[in-house]
């Protein structure tokens, strides 16, 4: 009789390590500027450094929270259900983050609005949670969490940093401007969002692409 074979378990690939995961988030994959996720409060909380970094702390805290969370009950997920339990997740540390925001800093959380519950279905979390949380020990998950809230809080920190000085002559609202220097009004309105934005990815594509430069040179 013919012995059977056993099939020996597939290696199981640990992934990225916690170090990679962290420095990946803030520039080598930065979540505003390589992957242009979270658009929606990148284009809508930077007018002003305050809002915008609120908005980050805001985002982060969901961030980092929801994904150790996720990562540490990644054994009892299952596959079809995965993104309800990332939802139910983030959901529960957004209401958190709200309430919070609304007992102890109410005027920045009147100035953000809707934009606050809707860090709800923020793509940055979401694909985190699926990315890393739901495959990687809490660690790692934070680890990752920590990186890529440090690349969005460069992405909003830019923008709103080249919309506040150009637009108000201000940045955290200090002068930073002489008053004869004319104001780009426009650069405090949605149209401004889209300009800033547009110039910041441009100027990141060109330094990206200048080592390819000098190679063909």
């Amino acid at each position: 009789m013919a012995v059977a074979e056993l099939e020996l378990p597939a290696a199981v690939d640990d992934g990225p390590t916690a170090a990679e995961r962290f420095i990946a988030g803030i520039v080598p994959e930065n979540p505003t500027f390589r992957q242009l996720l979270g658009m929606c409060p990148t284009l809508a909380v930077t007018a002003a450094m305050k809002p915008a970094l609120t908005m980050v702390a805001a985002t982060a805290f969901v961030l980092i929270s929801a994904n150790v969370m996720v990562s540490l009950i990644r054994h009892l997920l299952k596959p079809h259900l995965r993104i309800l339990v990332f939802t139910l997740t983030i959901a529960t540390f957004v209401t958190i983050a709200d309430r919070l925001l609304a007992a102890y800093l109410y005027p920045m959380s009147v100035a953000l609005g809707p934009y606050v519950p809707l860090i709800i279905v923020n793509c940055i979390i979401i694909a985190r949670c699926e990315v890393c949380g739901s495959k990687q020990g809490p660690f790692t998950a934070f680890a990752d969490a920590v990186g890529n809230s440090l690349g969005f809080l460069i992405g909003l920190g830019s923008v709103a940093t080249v919309r506040e000085i150009l637009g108000m002559g201000t940045w955290f609202g200090l002068p930073v401007l002489p008053a004869v220097v004319p104001r780009w009004v426009i650069m405090v309105m949605p149209p401004g969002a889209f300009i800033a934005l547009a110039l910041l990815l441009a100027l990141v594509n060109w330094y990206q692409a200048r080592p390819k430069r000098r190679a063909e040179v």
